[in-house]
């Protein structure tokens, strides 16, 4: 009698890029209800539903504060899963999503700089244009079907995810302004338990779960963005690596990973965008759509991304550094390059963070709106007039 071969868990970088191509669709519709909600007669109870206390923070605080840590918390399971055991495994992998991602990150930036250089309270916004939104991205690549080869799907997913862990680093060094000793004492304490309960090879969720949720709370005191502590928390999420059993479905960090995914994509993600993108448009004139932080954010987005993604991308492949995605034509690369200028929920995010002002989050959240819609039409025009993949 033969034994029925154990099945092997699905990989976590095709379960991520399925539901977040479903989830990019669901937050594309949330971010339109929000627009559409702000400036419509119930824009009023929108915004004042925004600012209501729940547990002595406003709910726009427990959105981006609170469920934001959990998004941040797939991220770095994300990162750690695909360095250790994935498509960012080896060197040879992480070149050309690297270079792509760095150059996505640095020219957008520049842009961003160069067009608000005259506005010095502007510049603290130069990292909103240098995040990707992979669920959106996907979102649109998976409204093109077969036209996209499967190698550019997992080169943007792998290109968003170092993307993700740049904005990470952002946002831990440039958007940290205070800090409170307790707290972080506190938070380094808890800490030590985590890694500790790792090397104890604790394989249960909830003991980690039950100690990231104090983590969030002291990061919450310590002046360090309160979402950090879900990356932290990953980190020390075990995950089982051996010849034998690569693609381990038992580990904590699988279960978790998998666990997390849907809520993510078509919860945390969504919420997020329909507390975000709600701009009133109506008091907006023109001076407000070719203001500088405005057009910083939107062509950081649009020309910024196309030219640094597509960009570092060829050069590292013309230097031998890496090599094309397989069975992609150059036009798709650099349709997958005017993709990444998609950057509203890690942009808005940011902008968030830089901005207390209302009117420059305003502009520069009808920015990133106006930059993501022109990147996502052009990444969409470009596959649509290339030609579909060869069969392998």
């Amino acid at each position: 009698m033969t034994t029925a071969r154990p099945r092997r868990a699905i990989s976590a970088l095709r379960d991520f890029l399925r539901s977040e191509s479903a989830g990019g669709l669901l937050l594309m519709g949330s971010a339109a209800l929000a627009l559409i909600i702000a400036n419509s007669p119930l824009a009023e109870d929108y915004f004042h539903a925004l600012h209501v206390k729940v547990a002595g923070l406003s709910i726009a605080h427990w959105v981006n504060d609170g469920l934001m840590a959990v998004f941040f918390l797939l991220v770095g399971l994300e990162i750690k899963r695909e360095m250790v055991d994935g498509e960012l495994s080896s060197w040879s992998r992480r070149v050309l999503p690297g270079v792509a991602a760095l150059g996505g990150m640095v020219i957008p930036a520049l842009v961003y700089v160069a067009i608000n250089r005259e506005a010095p309270d502007n510049l603290r916004g130069w990292a909103i244009p240098a995040a990707t939104d992979i669920a959106f991205a996907l979102g649109v690549l998976s409204l093109l079907g077969s036209r996209v080869p499967a190698s550019l799907k997992i080169f943007l997913a792998a290109l968003a995810i170092i993307d993700d862990l740049g904005a990470i680093l952002i946002i831990a060094i440039f958007y940290t302004d205070h800090l409170t000793l307790w707290a972080l004492g506190g938070a380094a304490a808890t800490l030590a338990v985590l890694a500790a309960m790792n090397r104890l090879k604790v394989a249960s969720l909830w003991p980690y779960l039950l100690v990231g949720a104090a983590l969030w709370f002291l990061f919450l005191k310590s002046g360090v963005h309160a979402t950090l502590s879900g990356v932290i928390l990953a980190m020390t999420i075990p995950i089982t690596k051996s010849p034998a059993r690569p693609d381990d479905e038992d580990s904590p960090l699988h279960r978790l990973e998998h666990g997390l995914n849907p809520w993510v994509a078509y919860l945390v993600v969504p919420v997020f965008g329909f507390a975000n993108a709600g701009v009133a448009l109506g008091g907006v004139g023109a001076a407000a759509l070719v203001a500088p932080a405005t057009l910083g954010a939107a062509l950081g987005l649009f020309a910024g991304k196309q030219i640094g993604v597509f960009g570092f991308s060829l050069a590292a492949i013309k230097l031998g550094w890496a090599h094309r995605p397989s069975g992609a034509s150059w036009p798709q690369l650099y349709g997958v390059a005017a993709l990444c200028g998609i950057g509203f929920t890690m942009s808005l995010f940011i902008n968030n963070l830089a901005f207390a002002a209302p009117v420059l989050q305003d502009e520069t959240k009808i920015g990133v709106l106006a930059g993501s819609v022109l990147s996502a039409l052009l990444g969409w025009l470009v596959f649509s007039l290339s030609r579909k993949p060869a069969a392998a």
